[in-house]
């Protein structure tokens, strides 16, 4: 794909995936996400020439201008989208698929100082919630959802929804029909669960105990 092809659809996905985008000049000129990732697109092409002081130095002015910070070593694919993008730390060994949708505060991090992979792979299609912390060479399946604020230290099986500190399952294979949404509001608490569980068993033994 060409250069403008791909800056066509970069454009394309911001219209996707934010309601609030009204027209194409708006996009190009206010929305630091997308100006992270088209800078991201460019450090990344001088690491792969092996200009990594020249990828380091665009990549650090782009955190700079940004609030953005994605390390050039790291992959990513097509159509990804960073919404309001503020706080956002990729680190260098990430991998993340294609039509991955992520909020401000999301952070990709290592938890090793060994010079090997040591940051998440995301798979396609997947959503990541503002302010989840995604720790190690974890691997997140496609089409899953990471809810906001969760910790993410273990692999999360595809088409899945994981919340919480640490991150727990609480939906397995739940396929989206089509497009991306996260549903911020509708994510389930697994503590609140349990709890709501434990009230109704205590109401059934009181009354159990009441005959």
């Amino acid at each position: 794909m060409g250069v403008i092809s791909r800056i066509k659809e970069d454009i394309r996905t911001v219209f996707r995936e934010d309601p609030a985008a009204r027209n194409t000049w708006e996009v190009i000129l206010c929305y630091p996400g997308l100006h992270a990732i088209w800078s991201y697109r460019i450090a990344h092409w001088f690491w792969r020439k092996n200009f990594k002081n020249l990828a380091r130095f665009i990549s650090h002015i782009a955190r700079f201008l940004t609030g953005v910070e994605i390390h050039p070593g790291a992959r990513i694919g097509k159509r990804f989208f960073i919404d309001h993008g503020m706080g956002v730390v990729i680190g260098e060994t990430a991998e993340i698929g294609d039509d991955v949708l992520i909020y401000q505060g999301v952070v990709l991090g290592g938890v090793s100082r060994e010079k090997r992979k040591r940051h998440p792979t995301i798979g396609n299609n997947v959503v990541i919630g503002a302010g989840a912390i995604l720790l190690g060479p974890i691997k997140v399946g496609e089409g899953a959802k990471i809810g906001a604020g969760s910790v993410v230290i273990n692999d999360v099986p595809e088409y899945s929804t994981v919340v919480g500190v640490p991150a727990r399952v609480t939906l397995k294979k739940i396929r989206r029909i089509s497009g991306v949404d996260l549903d911020h509001n509708k994510l389930p608490d697994p503590v609140i669960e349990v709890l709501h569980r434990l009230e109704k068993r205590i109401e059934e033994l009181e009354k159990k105990i009441e005959r």
